[in-house]
């Protein structure tokens, strides 16, 4: 079940811990019963072979069932870092809010996450990224290379923060 491979371990953040959590709670307390109850008066109507309302709730009751396995496997196996106890802010590790300029001189700001947690349109990446690995350990002033679809590609890392 682990996707990262049997030497990577699953790293999260608090945040990101408390959102998979959140969205376990929300499927399990609240969408998976409104499902049932959908299903269970769908299917006290008779024929079920054409009745949209049974067919649509259970698979919808599998496609819940099924993340709610991931996300307890997941929830499992997380290992939470908090960016709180990171003692050395000069160097990017997990956590890190990184600002970086590539060659046109064009800005981004970036957090690393886990995995299971990045949201790259919160600016959130995965520490397994080309990007966050070839940013790891960086500091502030250095220029790292990176392999990127266009090609190779260097980026200067302009700010380090742990929030």
């Amino acid at each position: 079940m682990n996707k990262l491979g049997p030497n990577l371990k699953n790293y999260i953040t608090p945040d990101g811990l408390d959102r998979m959590r959140d969205e376990f709670k929300q499927l399990r307390s609240i969408e998976r019963p409104k499902i049932v109850e959908t299903v269970a008066w769908a299917a006290s109507n008779g024929d079920r072979s054409e009745n949209g309302d049974y067919i649509y709730g259970k698979k919808r009751l599998r496609e819940i069932d099924r993340r709610l396995r991931y996300l307890i496997n997941r929830i499992k196996i997380a290992e939470v870092v908090d960016n709180c106890q990171q003692k050395n802010h000069d160097l990017i590790f997990f956590g890190a809010t990184v600002t970086y300029a590539n060659i046109r001189n064009e800005q981004r700001t970036i957090k690393i996450v886990g995995v299971d947690e990045a949201r790259l349109e919160k600016g959130e990446i995965s520490w397994i990224s080309p990007v966050a690995r070839a940013l790891m350990k960086a500091s502030k002033g250095d220029i790292v290379k990176v392999v990127a679809p266009a090609g190779l590609e260097e980026l200067e890392v302009i700010a380090i923060e742990y929030l």
